[in-house]
């Protein structure tokens, strides 16, 4: 440890003797990332928020070009006016609207349906035989003629309730989206679509028409505006930290400087994208934000020491240094648990979420550098106003904050650790039980990451209730590549499916299904004159030859010989349970029946996205936690050299994390990728300030002091600064539950939480578990620290400044 303490002394005397050749390097250092940072854009992508590794999306990415994958759009204009759709103005703004869709940047021309493309026909029995044509004829001229035409076809072609209306007020407009353009291979910009969309909006809403709009690219551009409020919210969290800093510093020099360094890493690590070739994902705008409230956390910490220092009577310069050698190694293990937090979260196999790890962990590295280099040499600069030298909450006396931190540390002493060690346990029974509550993937309908009332929302529930198919879909594959001619006129292949489809439709959460098997069935019964009693499987291949019009290809539900089919399985919402159990159900039929030649393979569609996207969350949670709470453990053990003061840090985080998923719980908030991260990064800044507090016990009990006058020592040093940032940036995350976007309400509500109380472990049980855990005193049980030469133990008065 004499090493580490010289290391660190040489440390300073090096910055503070090379601060002005260094201020110059900083400054142009600031200026390029500022001019780097003007050419960093929105970069989302739909293929980036799946886990492309996971099995199902395999399956998925295998059959993109064959079947309608999860990135589909569904438009739908609905009739408002007297009568049905069957009217010249609904028809002609839906071919209009048709035609509009196709010419989308990025969409797959091959897979847009409506009642106005050549892929949707119908098909009826006539005295000649069987007759078959699109829906719409070629030469449509809207006369009351052809839409009394139309209306047949449409009842003839088994639309009602999939591309239109079971109530006949609207019609559906159904289309791929792709990451990549088919047409000419360029990345698909999905501003461009986002606007693309918004001018079909408007060009076709009107008083008798309503247009409803559903899709990722529609949901992207929903959060992208909602991301517009965003900066207010970072706004408004700016200015009550600014305000909070200065109440608490009394010295509008000290809270510029911190406010102003807390921004540095952020300005460095947007600067630094475009330069490793990275954009910004809307999904992870928040990432920066999260850099300013760690930095302004470090930088209290930094600025109530050296204030500290220069009321103690050391100038501006060795009060720099002196800080520096107090909180460099402190701070920078802290800073580093930052970014293991945020490191261990790309366990999860999502590139959204490996790209928002590595951008969090490049922003809290560079923070070492701001925080612990630049902050220090500033701050040789800065004079200390009078008005900071005493201020209101520091008054001394019964009212005082000593009596605060007396009464806190009676946390520290044997019996009252015993009151505080029984209601924590006490809370750990109760929450575990709450916590068994928690739902792995999304709680609630609608998209998650947008209010129940936003526009999104309201148009899926409006689609929703218009058509049997729903918005939530599964596919599941059946491959069957080694029967001779055609599989789908094999009757194992086929029963299969129909056994599946029949067997699917019993399920709990299923609110429909589609197969070849299905409309099979449908045909062959056409043929007997629609007899019920003819809907069923011939078992030869001749018999269901008679049903071969529902195996074409152009119906999208197999490939060319039937080598590939998909059933379509329609949810009645995506919550976590539901998709849970459906694939479950999946997975227990394919096992019970098993079909020689034939494989079923889960699964495609936006519900088997979020199947694979939930299971890959639940694989990552164990090792995650396992992962940050095993490197914070050894990050302890390394940097007090004491099992027991490892405990004293760890054991805290670990009962607010059991808190946290008791708390998402009873808030409905499941387990996804935008909220595990939180806990793990919860953990990663709760860990500061037991690092902090604990760093200074440990140096007063090498000075002979037992645990809990060392507790009471450090908490009048650093306890103030602890309490502070931790509420501040409660406060501050906090205003983002007012957001209209909820992926940032919860994230800014399981924040707040998580700093208040991972603070309210550090201040009361830590010292709790010290008060037992050191009960000799410590002595010879703690290493030693690496001390500085100016800084010597003080006994403190009740009243007393230090």
């Amino acid at each position: 440890m004499k090493l580490l303490e010289s290391f660190v002394n040489r440390c300073s005397d090096l910055l503070i003797a090379h601060r002005h050749l260094l201020s110059i390097v900083f400054v142009a250092l600031t200026v390029g990332f500022a001019a780097s940072a003007t050419q960093l854009k929105l970069d989302p992508g739909f293929l980036k928020l799946i886990p492309v590794e996971h099995p199902y999306m395999k399956t998925m990415m295998r059959y993109l070009q064959n079947f309608s994958g999860a990135n589909t759009m569904l438009i739908s204009l609905r009739w408002k006016g007297q009568g049905d759709i069957y009217n010249p103005e609904f028809m002609e703004s839906m071919q209009q609207a048709t035609d509009e869709v196709f010419s989308i940047p990025g969409i797959n021309r091959t897979k847009v349906s409506s009642i106005f493309t050549p892929d949707v026909y119908y098909i009826e029995i006539t005295e000649d035989g069987f007759r078959g044509a699109p829906v719409v004829p070629a030469e449509f001229a809207r006369t009351p003629e052809q839409l009394a035409q139309v209306r047949h076809n449409v009842e003839n072609s088994g639309q009602l309730g999939l591309l239109v209306a079971n109530d006949l007020k609207s019609a559906l407009i159904r289309a791929d989206l792709q990451d990549y353009d088919p047409n000419d291979g360029s990345k698909v910009d999905y501003w461009e679509v986002q606007k693309r969309l918004e001018a079909l909006r408007k060009q076709f809403n009107n008083p008798d028409i309503e247009v409803s709009i559903i899709g990722f690219a529609q949901l992207l551009a929903d959060v992208i505006h909602g991301l517009f409020g965003v900066i207010g919210f970072f706004l408004l969290a700016f200015v009550i930290t600014a305000g909070l800093l200065f109440w608490y510093t009394r010295s509008p020099r000290l809270t510029f400087t911190a406010l102003t360094v807390a921004l540095l890493p952020v300005l460095w690590l947007l600067g630094a994208l475009p330069l490793i070739g990275f954009g910004i994902d809307p999904l992870s705008i928040l990432v920066p934000f999260l850099i300013f409230s760690i930095g302004v956390s470090h930088a209290v910490q930094m600025t109530n020491a050296w204030r500290n220092e220069i009321i103690s009577g050391a100038s501006a310069i060795e009060a720099s240094r002196a800080s520096f050698r107090k909180l460099f190694v402190p701070g920078s293990v802290a800073l580093l648990t930052n970014a293991l937090g945020f490191a261990v979260i790309m366990f999860i196999d999502i590139p959204i979420v490996h790209e928002l790890g590595l951008t969090a962990c490049l922003g809290v590295l560079l923070m070492i550098v701001t925080n612990k280099m630049i902050l220090p040499i500033i701050l040789t600069h800065v004079r200390l106003e009078s008005s900071s030298w005493k201020q209101p909450w520091r008054t001394s006396g019964a009212n005082g904050l000593n009596r605060i931190w007396l009464a806190v540390g009676k946390c520290a002493e044997e019996r009252s650790a015993l009151y505080v060690l029984g209601v924590c346990l006490l809370l750990v029974a109760g929450t575990s039980v709450l916590s068994r509550g928690l739902v792995v993937g999304d709680s609630g309908s609608g998209a998650p990451e947008l209010r129940e009332n936003s526009r999104y929302n309201i148009d899926g529930r409006t689609i929703a209730g218009s058509y049997d198919i729903g918005v939530d879909v599964l596919s599941v594959i059946v491959e069957a590549p080694d029967f001779e001619g055609d599989s789908c006129l094999h009757y194992p292949v086929i029963s299969l499916i129909d056994r599946f489809d029949l067997y699917m439709r019993g399920v709990p959460g299923v609110r429909s299904v589609t197969s070849v098997a299905g409309i099979g069935k449908l045909v062959i019964s056409a043929f007997n004159e629609g007899n019920l009693r003819w809907r069923a499987l011939p078992r030869s291949e001749v018999g269901l030859s008679t049903g071969s019009r529902a195996f074409e290809p152009a119906l999208g539900l197999n490939t060319e010989g039937c080598r590939a089919i998909q059933t379509l399985i329609f949810m009645n919402d995506h919550e976590g349970a539901t998709i849970a159990h459906a694939v479950a159900e999946v997975k227990k039929f394919i096992e019970a029946n098993p079909v020689e030649g034939v494989t079923m393979r889960l699964a495609s569609g936006n519900v088997g996205v979020m199947a694979a996207t939930n299971e890959a969350v639940a694989e990552a949670e164990v090792k995650m936690l396992l992962a940050i709470f095993g490197a914070l453990t050894l990050l302890c053990l390394l940097t007090f050299r004491s099992w027991k003061a490892a405990l004293c840090v760890i054991v805290p985080l670990t009962i607010v994390s059991i808190f946290c998923n008791a708390f998402m719980a009873m808030l409905g908030i499941g387990l996804k990728v935008a909220t595990l991260p939180v806990i793990a990064l919860g953990v990663g800044v709760g860990v500061d300030y037991g690092i902090y507090l604990f760093e200074r016990v440990r140096h007063h009990m090498d000075a002979g002091l037992c645990f809990r006058e060392s507790f009471a020592e450090a908490m009048q040093e650093r306890g103030s600064a602890a309490v502070f940032t931790a509420i501040t940036m409660s406060v501050a995350v906090g205003t983002w539950t007012l957001s209209a976007l909820k992926l940032q309400s919860d994230m800014g509500l399981l924040l707040s939480f998580m700093f208040l109380y991972n603070m309210l472990g550090a201040i009361c049980l830590l010292p709790a578990l010290g008060a037992w855990l050191f009960r000799d005193g410590g002595k010879g049980r703690v290493a030693v620290v690496p001390r500085t030469a100016e800084v010597s133990v003080r006994r403190v008065s009740p009243g007393h400044t230090p």
